[in-house]
């Protein structure tokens, strides 16, 4: 079953994430530093997870046919934004590892340059197990095969199990990856934090806790990863469940995972809070005065 609050709950994200990238362009200093820029980014990638992963839970609801070359252009840009998402978040706990642990080498190394660099890297990253399920699919399949109609799913780009293993473990591989640089960056920052006084411990257990969440955040991102195989053993058992455990596994590993960002690091952000309560408040004082002089001018005119 479609629930309505499910569309409530990402229409309303997507519009906290639209107010988050809108206020974010309002000032030179947040799209200038790299932290802000990465964030943005996030923001950019859960958006697209958001609301092109509700797309297709819509057409699977309603059992709405499209052809698969269409399905396939869906799925390779979900594949790719759920990469980016991690990846993404990896590099943002790298940022804060080299602001605490190098300061002195922060502004050279975390310049506008590096950070452009850095959202390529993260992008070619996050394409390469994209680019060889896609390659495995064009050498299995005939070219009427993208003619076809069917409801679309990801699991019809894996054609032969091996596939759906070469996914897993590149899958995992990734994962080892991000797990060891996100424990190796609090270890570190743990240690200065235990060493510093006064301003500078404060902010290095901000940074601490900001890695921490950042850590939970990438946990759920990628036990989604491990999801489609919970999913075909419950479906041996019993496709009602399988249909439960579907919708379980995307509310809590999809949507949860991509609608933690504006809190983890949004609002906790004392410089970009501050930007968005002058964006909330400054609009409402606009509004009240415009109003009061729509007010007067109508008096005056009595």
């Amino acid at each position: 079953m479609l629930k309505p609050h499910v569309q409530i709950f990402v229409a309303l994200f997507l519009g906290i994430n639209t107010t988050l990238l809108a206020v974010l362009f309002l000032k030179e200093i947040h799209y200038t530093t790299m932290r802000y820029i990465l964030f943005a980014v996030t923001l950019i990638s859960d958006s697209v997870i958001l609301l092109f992963s509700n797309i297709l839970l819509i057409y699977s609801y309603y059992d709405i046919n499209i052809q698969i070359w269409s399905c396939i252009l869906f799925c390779v840009l979900l594949s790719i934004y759920s990469f980016v998402t991690p990846v993404n978040l990896t590099a943002m706990t790298l940022e804060r590892y080299v602001a605490i642990c190098m300061p002195l080498r922060h502004a050279t190394l975390c310049t506008l340059r590096s950070t452009v660099n850095a959202i390529l890297i993260i992008h070619c990253l996050s394409s390469i197990p994209s680019l060889v399920i896609l390659s495995l699919l064009f050498a299995s399949t005939s070219l009427s095969f993208y003619r076809r109609y069917s409801i679309c799913s990801f699991n019809m780009l894996i054609i032969h199990r091996w596939q759906g293993h070469l996914r897993s473990a590149i899958s995992q591989f990734y994962f080892l990856v991000m797990l060891v640089t996100i424990v190796f960056s609090y270890v570190k920052i743990m240690r200065v934090a235990k060493a510093a006084s006064g301003e500078d411990r404060k902010s290095s257990l901000r940074g601490l806790r900001t890695v921490a969440l950042h850590g939970f955040q990438l946990l759920l991102c990628l036990i989604q990863l491990w999801c489609p195989f919970i999913e075909m053993a419950v479906l041996q058992i019993d496709f009602r469940l399988f249909i439960d455990v579907r919708f379980f596994n995307y509310i809590l590993f999809m949507l949860v995972p991509r609608c933690l960002s504006p809190l983890i690091y949004g609002l906790r952000d004392e410089k970009f809070c501050q930007s968005l309560k002058h964006c909330i408040l400054g609009g409402f004082h606009r509004k009240q005065h415009i109003k009061s002089k729509a007010h007067i001018c109508f008096i005056r005119s009595l």
